[in-house]
This record gives structure tokens, sequence and C-alpha cells, in this order.
């Protein structure tokens, strides 16, 4: 039954410009939607619902033999393609894009990410960061370990966002997207070199407390690799001590926050 429901699901998104077009406008992410297009996964039933309303069709019917299905689709009327009105800044960051997405190939792969923590203060952050390319844009996912305290409750914070290569700098925006209360800003130095190694640069939040503190810290990004071990990745974020003897003391110096007498702006320091 998947595998006929499979063919008749890629047969109505024949009718649309592209497979990402109705993932964006059913906001379904792309790999969950390929799954159901593999056959191996059957939508549930909520999703289900959604698709049929989508295209317009019943649930009995996008399940029935490919054969019939596509006979029915054929003789039966579309109903008139909906067109979204362009949205004016479309046009900016459609232009960011094209002046932005080259450059950043040799940044893809797997980080660990260090700053001293804006929700805990006095404590070294390390998370996750995953840049990857999808339809000619760097997107990434930053990926937060917290409990302030061993043995309790872990937090897992996730961050989704999109990274551009303007000039000589790397720019990244992201948000919290489980509770959408937060975006932050990272701007990082490129590496001059052929191999990735470290990547420093100011990274703009808000605290985690109560009072929501806008704050700056810098930031020091460590190469891993194309690909890691997850779990085993996941399992070393978290906050460390200052002086933890685990985490580089080169790597502790580059994110100190300190300002030297002669500086006038907090800057980040290559």
């Amino acid at each position: 039954m998947n595998e006929d429901f499979a063919q008749n699901l890629r047969l109505l998104c024949s009718y649309y410009k592209s497979i990402a077009e109705v993932c964006r406008r059913l906001r379904i992410n792309r790999p969950q939607f390929n799954r159901y297009l593999s056959g191996r996964y059957k939508p549930s039933a909520n999703t289900m619902r959604r698709l049929c309303e989508f295209f317009g069709v019943e649930e009995y019917e996008i399940l029935l033999p490919h054969n019939q299905f596509q006979r029915l689709v054929q003789v039966r009327q579309r109903p008139p393609e909906v067109v979204e009105p362009a949205l004016p800044e479309l046009a900016h960051l459609e232009h960011l894009q094209q002046i932005g997405s080259s450059g950043l190939d040799k940044y893809l792969g797997y980080y660990f990410e260090y700053y001293l923590s804006m929700a805990c203060p006095g404590k070294i952050l390390r998370t996750l960061v995953c840049l990857e390319q999808r339809d000619g844009k760097v997107y990434y996912q930053r990926t937060e370990r917290l409990a302030e305290q061993p043995h309790e409750k872990v937090f897992h914070g996730v961050y989704l966002g999109i990274a551009h290569f303007l000039t000589d700098r790397i720019f990244m925006v992201d948000y919290e997207s489980l509770t959408g209360l937060e975006m932050t800003q990272t701007i990082l130095y490129p590496s001059f070199k052929n191999r990735v190694g470290r990547l420093t640069g100011l990274k703009l939040g808000v605290s985690g407390s109560g009072e929501r503190v806008p704050c700056c810290a810098r930031v020091l990004y460590e190469y891993l690799g194309p690909a890691v071990e997850l779990r085993r990745a996941l399992k070393l974020c978290g906050l460390y001590a200052p002086d933890d003897p685990t985490i580089d003391g080169s790597i502790r110096q580059a994110i100190r926050n300190d300002i030297a007498d002669q500086e006038w702006h907090f800057r980040a320091r290559f």
C-alpha cells in the first residue's frame, strides 16, 4: 500500500514547480517528505489529512492502486493554482543568497562552538554546530545541551539558521526552534588556510535569565570534520568550568571577554 501511495504522491507533486515548493506550502520538512515519497513510511493521520486537503483528493483515493489513481487524476479537473503574492523582502533575501552563498563549501561540516554562557555566567558552553548545503543555500543547526548541576535533567536547545559569506566574513543568523523566544547572530573570521581548523568571532544574543539581557561574547568554532558520531559529540557538549583542563588552554584564552586599554569597542580577535 505504501508503494502505491508513494507513486500517487509523486504524481500529485509533478503538477507543481518543485517538491521544495510543495514542502514549503505544506510546512513539512524535506527529509520527512522524502520518506513518504520513497514508500518507506506512511504519514500520520493528521499529516495524511493535510496532504489530501492540499492536493484536493480523498484519503481513500490517494491509497488506490497507482494505475487507477492516475486515471482518476487525469480526468478530474484540478483546482486553479493559488499564486502567492510576492513579499517585498523576498527580492532582498534572494539577492543576499546570490552574493553570499559561494565560498562556504570549505566550511561545511561539524564544529564544536565555545563561548562564555549567557544563561550561566562564569561557565564555558560547548555546543555542536552542523553546516550543510541544500538547494544552493547553506543552513546550519546549533544544538545546546544544558545541565547546570550533575544528574540534573538535561535541556536541549536547537537553533536553526542560515549562513552567508560576504567579502571576507561569515555571517550567521539563527533562531531557537523549540520555543521561538530567541535569535542569535554570529560573525566569524574565515580561515585563510586550505584546511579549516578554528574560526573566531563574536556572538550576539540574550541571556536565558528572566531579565533576558542582550549580551555579546567572543566565540570560537573548532572544526570536527564532515561527519561525526552524533551521540558521542552531543555528550561532550554542555557547561564547563572556566579552568576545566578538558578545554584546551588556547580555546579558553580565545573566548575571554576582556577589553584592552586602547579598545573602544568589544572586538573579535583573530
